[in-house]
């Protein structure tokens, strides 16, 4: 599976951006790969792409803030998800 194009930091706005929805699979995976107890390095390596040996600050970052935001599309974000369908 290809992750989309991504950013060392993902978004903080307080909405769900085009990022974020770009980015929907990529948080699922990485909250199952938490969920699972799965090392963050080896979560980089598959989600991202990226060598925790070669880059390890730069993985660990992505990893982490990505994870961070996926968590908050699980708390709060969702609900963006809820009035964005409500309108349609």
């Amino acid at each position: 599976m290809t992750t989309p194009p991504f950013e060392d930091r993902p978004p903080a706005d307080v909405r769900i951006t085009a990022y974020d929805e770009r980015h929907f699979v990529t948080y699922l995976r990485l909250l199952d790969a938490d969920d699972e107890g799965a090392d963050w390095r080896e979560a980089a390596q598959i989600i991202f792409e990226l060598n925790a040996v070669e880059e390890p600050d730069r993985a660990r970052l992505v990893h982490h803030s990505h994870l961070e935001r996926a968590r908050w599309m699980t708390t709060r974000g969702y609900r963006h998800l809820l009035e964005m369908s409500r309108k349609h």
